[in-house]
């Protein structure tokens, strides 16, 4: 069977930054990256780049950083209040709030975001929430493992399910 819509797909990968070649992420065979095809959650280009195939099939491509995450933004490195950052008794939280750490926040509308701890003063803390790999070209090397149609519950909830997919 042919990758197309609605198709579930197990793919092995490599992810590596395109111009230092520095890997970001790697699937395996035995733990493989498994998604409903064609439902918009992935990289448009991803999809593009896997569209027609089938298992056995290998893939190498790039993904440039404008069709992939972004290019950074310097809107998205904001200055945070200290106090934003303090325990219940009002210290500050210094085992869970370190340089290079990526936080979960809550924007002023309630919504789920991450930042990483760029820096600490005694006033804020500098935090940056631009995508990790916004501004990075992206190269992926890989194999296509399975592919098979998508079940009906799979479908309804959006996701895979069963083995390497979500269990309910």
């Amino acid at each position: 069977m042919t990758i197309k819509k609605n198709s579930v797909v197990s793919v092995n990968y490599t992810l590596s930054e395109k111009e230092s070649g520095t890997q970001v992420e790697q699937t395996t065979k035995q733990h493989p990256f498994v998604f409903i095809f064609g439902n918009g959650g992935l990289l448009e280009d991803f999809e593009t780049n896997l569209n027609g195939k089938k298992a056995g099939d290998t893939f190498d491509f790039f993904i440039e950083h404008s069709r992939g995450y972004g290019k950074r933004d310097e809107q998205h490195i904001v200055m945070i209040p200290i106090e934003a950052f303090q325990a219940e008794d009002g210290s500050f939280d210094d085992e869970n709030v370190k340089v290079d750490v990526t936080l979960p926040m809550v924007d002023d509308d309630g919504n789920r975001l991450y930042g990483k701890v760029m820096e600490i003063t005694k006033e804020h803390v500098k935090m940056d929430f631009n995508h990790p790999l916004a501004g990075t070209d992206l190269h992926f090397v890989g194999e296509v493992l399975d592919v098979r149609e998508a079940i009906a519950d799979e479908l309804a909830h959006g996701h895979v399910h069963g083995e390497h997919g979500h269990h309910h």
